[in-house]
């Protein structure tokens, strides 16, 4: 294994001393804490989005923090959700009074540790909602499908809504609006390796690919024959469509997994847009680079959001994270 790394037991700290260092006028971080927020929180009045999980996602999750996003992004350990204390941090970090919504990804460590600090700060008087995304369509059970790059468009809309002036409640609902109208499926051509074990998260070989992919190392649900662009663009987005059959106008993002280059993004992309046109559904905006990583994991996955007026009004809203910028 060869990694840029010091003391992989330090990787998290040192990444985020790093990460605030290359943007000390428009971030901070509390101190003592694995939290990274907007500069100017809390800003009064304004509800507070805050997000975060296991580190190894980048720019997930502190690359989304910025006016029309992310008041604050909490990282926990590789792979590892930030403890209840950590995340709680983070509410009171950006409560600016008008209360505080958790956008959180249906992981188990995740969901339960979101929810404690949700409790402890509402002890403390803060008004806190959440919302739990579960946009994977590569598992059947709805209620255990992972959050995957789908997280990024709730963090997005969300973000706009609450910096438009929207009440908790307002914000709470358009996140869930998305949340039931997002969906996605990767694919993984090369494991991910752990800084501390340096261990592959599972094995392929050269002629292989893992179809259904979590963002965690997980292995897929299906592993077959590496196929082309076109058979894997076309593989993904057909299983988001069987899925969201009532799409007629989307938000398209073709993620990279961590060690895929855009040359190949790109031609998934071109046969997504083709295969769209050919099911009639239009295509409102798209993205295409790394969003929701899997370390250095080779492979990508494909998001579809259907698209209302008022989805697409708050997606175009202006943007100053440095991972979505618009």
């Amino acid at each position: 294994m060869k990694k840029i790394m010091n003391d992989p037991n330090q990787i998290v700290t040192e990444m985020l001393d790093g990460f605030v260092a290359a943007k000390p006028d428009e971030v901070k971080r509390i101190p003592d804490t694995t939290v990274v927020t907007r500069k100017d929180s809390p800003i009064q009045n304004k509800v507070g989005i805050v997000s975060g999980g296991g580190s190894g996602h980048e720019p997930a999750h502190a690359g989304y923090i910025g006016k029309g996003m992310l008041d604050a992004a909490v990282a926990g350990e590789i792979f590892t959700s930030p403890t209840p204390d950590q995340v709680l941090e983070a509410i009171k970090a950006v409560d600016g009074g008008s209360g505080v919504l958790l956008v959180i990804k249906n992981y188990t460590g995740d969901v339960m540790n979101f929810d404690m600090a949700a409790e402890l700060a509402e002890a403390e008087g803060i008004d806190v909602a959440q919302v739990v995304v579960n946009d994977d369509v590569a598992i059947d059970d709805i209620d255990g499908r992972r959050g995957v790059a789908g997280t990024i468009f709730v963090h997005k809309i969300a973000g706009a809504k609450a910096e438009a002036g929207a009440s908790l409640e307002e914000v709470k609902t358009t996140a869930e609006k998305v949340i039931t109208n997002v969906r996605s499926m990767g694919v993984a051509l090369s494991p991910c390796i752990m800084p501390a074990s340096g261990n592959p998260s599972f094995e392929l070989g050269d002629d292989e690919m893992e179809v259904g992919i979590g963002i965690h190392g997980e292995p897929g649900t299906e592993r077959k024959p590496l196929g082309t662009a076109d058979e894997i663009a076309v593989e993904l987005t057909n299983h988001i469509l069987e899925d969201l059959p009532e799409a007629e106008e989307v938000a398209v993002m073709v993620n990279g997994m961590g060690a895929t280059p855009e040359m190949e993004l790109h031609l998934v992309n071109r046969k997504v847009q083709e295969f769209l046109q050919e099911k009639g559904v239009k295509t409102y905006k798209t993205f295409v680079g790394e969003y929701m990583t899997s370390l250095e994991m080779a492979g990508c996955s494909v998001t579809l959001l259907n698209l209302d007026d008022g989805l697409k009004k708050l997606l175009d809203s202006p943007s100053d994270a440095p991972a979505f910028r618009s």
